[in-house]
Formats: C-alpha cells, structure tokens, sequence
C-alpha cells in the first residue's frame, strides 16, 4: 500500500532530482583507510566501495555522478557493491541505468568488480538487477568468494548473501579455507556475526544509511539493523577484524539526508 502511494506521489523520478538542487545536498563524502596485512611483499590493493546506489525517484542522479567519478578516479584494483541498487522497481531503464553507472567505472589493469544483492533487490526484480551487474562485468557473490587475480591473487572477497532477505550461509561462503587475505562482505552489519570466528581481514557493509535522517553529531533516529545499532557508520574493530558500515549513496521513502552524508571509500589493503 505504501510503494503504490509513493510511486504515484513520485511519478516521473522529480524528488531526487529536486533535491539534487539543494546546495550541498549532492556532495559525496570520501572515507579513505588503511587495512594493514601480511602480503609478502606485493604490491598494496586499491579496494573501492559503494553501496545502496538505490537508483530510483528518491536518489539524485548528481549524487551518483560525483560517486562514480570519486570511483573512477581511484582506478581501483577491486570494486565491490554492497547492494540496494534500486528503490520501488527494477524496471528495465533503472537497470541499464546501473550499467552504465558501473562500466563507467575504469579499473586497474586486470581489476575485479564484485557486488552482493540488498534487500531491496530481493524485494523486487533481482534477476534484472543481476543481468545489469553482470553485463557489466561484476562478479555477484551469493554465498560465495572470488579469488583476484596477480599479483593480488593472494586476496579473496567472500560475499555473504542478504542477511534479511536472502539465505546466508557462512559455510558456503568461506568455502574450504583460504592461505591469504580474506575481504568480506555483507549488505548490511546484521550479517557481521555470521562471520564469528573467520579469519576475516575486513567486512563491509551498508544498509544503514547512517539513519538518512539523523540529528545534528550524526546521530541516528532510526536505524533498520540491530546490529547497526552498534556499527551504524564508519570504521569499527572487532578483535582482528576490521568492520566498515557506508551511509551509502541513495535515499529510500523521503529524498532527503541530514547529518549523514552520502559516502565511498576507497581503502589501501597491504
């Protein structure tokens, strides 16, 4: 009842748009870290991150843009997605829009981009989100990992499928073991304790938008994961693990954000 009211309200995409017209309101924050690991000696890994694109009447077009310029200026060596691609409908034109967005995206000789699926893509068409992906030569991991190729193929990303919506299984996911570096990741922090006990370098996450309408001192009102609760934005430890939760880039419901910026982030692993 909610969606179809909403897609009427917001026929022909204008909030996003509108909103894009607010000064300051399309600036996209870029978050860059370190994740140290024992490599050999190879050369440190450019990892890219985005999450919750959510390509749809609430999200402004300008916000993506400068996202995807602040990733392409990165010529990262992985890219990974952290899912929620659309907001409403997978329809076809949102669909060849996240194409383009990703192949627009240039990579680092023999470069990796990988994505998992968000709740939102579960809710609707994901088999056209997918195709989208995959078009564009992401690898989407359900429950499964992919292995880089040199000189960083001593690095493996593990995708977790969508902890609220999906099936995840961590066992899957790990497969039989790994003798390297291990990168994870979830769509949102409720799949962080899934990995409990992995030998797991860095998760990422997204989902929380860090509450899209927050209080001044980014404090969030409210927060759609439990474990969000604790990990609702930013960079975070867990023993030997770093965890790493975007505000992502889209809006769902409302166009708007206050107090907790769209970001990327672009991390040195190595």
């Amino acid at each position: 009842m909610v969606e179809s009211l909403l897609r009427a309200a917001y026929i022909g995409d204008w909030p996003g748009r509108a909103w894009g017209r607010v000064p300051g309101a399309a600036d996209v924050r870029v978050e860059r870290f370190s994740v140290a690991a024992d490599r050999g000696g190879r050369p440190p890994l450019t990892l890219a991150f985005a999450s919750d694109l959510h390509f749809g009447p609430t999200t402004a077009p300008s916000t993506l843009e400068r996202a995807r310029a602040a990733l392409a200026d990165a010529r990262p060596d992985l890219l990974v997605l952290g899912g929620d691609f659309v907001f409403l409908d997978a329809t076809q034109a949102r669909a060849d829009a996240l194409s383009a967005w990703v192949s627009g995206i240039p990579m680092a000789p023999g470069g990796v981009r990988a994505a998992v699926m968000g709740n939102h893509d579960l809710w609707t068409r994901h088999d056209r989100i997918e195709a989208a992906l995959e078009r564009s030569g992401v690898e989407v991991l359900v429950n499964r990992a992919v292995t880089l190729p040199p000189p960083h193929d001593d690095v493996r990303l593990v995708g977790l499928d969508e902890p609220w919506t999906g099936a995840p299984d961590i066992g899957a996911a790990l497969g039989p073991g790994h003798d390297g570096v291990t990168l994870a990741v979830a769509h949102s922090p409720d799949g962080v304790p899934h990995f409990a006990g992995a030998d797991v370098s860095l998760i990422l996450c997204g989902h929380t938008h860090g509450g899209q309408v927050a209080l001044p001192g980014n404090r969030w009102v409210v927060m759609p994961s439990e474990v969000g609760r604790r990990y609702p934005f930013g960079l975070h430890r867990d023993g030997d693990t770093w965890i790493y939760v975007s505000r992502g880039l889209g809006n769902v419901e409302v166009p708007i954000r206050t107090f907790a910026p769209p970001d990327v982030a672009i991390v040195r692993v190595g």
